[in-house]
């Protein structure tokens, strides 16, 4: 069966998902700091994403070495304050994974619109 539409090699090949950001921890953190330029309190980011001490570390390791994220590491009133800030390559690389994403739902919206309607009533989203 040939795929429809414009050009259909590699139609949903989505190179526009990179694996840097695509892990849902990393996703959360892009998300977080993106929404607070000015950056985030490494307590305080742990608290938005629901992460360990070292998980978020991890993750943030990773997206450094991505040039995604910046990290400042400082003193506020004598006690040790590390701060993570997206990078403008990050919010760049972040916006484009977006509009990756809403290639994606719109692709997947297109494809549902040709299923009968009986199968799509017993349709219901996946918990994962």
């Amino acid at each position: 069966m040939k795929a429809k539409g414009r050009g259909s090699e590699g139609r949903f090949a989505y190179e526009g998902l990179d694996r840097v950001i695509h892990e849902r921890a990393r996703l959360s953190v892009l998300t977080s700091l993106v929404t607070n330029p000015k950056g985030l309190t490494f307590g305080d980011l742990k608290q938005l994403c629901a992460l360990t001490d070292g998980n978020l570390s991890r993750h943030l390791r990773v997206l450094e070495r991505g040039k995604m994220v910046e990290i400042v590491k400082g003193h506020d009133k004598n006690r040790p304050q590390t701060v993570a800030r997206i990078t403008a390559y990050g919010r760049k690389r972040y916006l484009e994974y977006l509009g990756t994403l809403e290639q994606v739902v719109r692709d997947a919206a297109t494809g549902t619109q040709e299923l009968p309607a009986a199968l799509m009533r017993g349709l219901r989203p996946s918990r994962a």
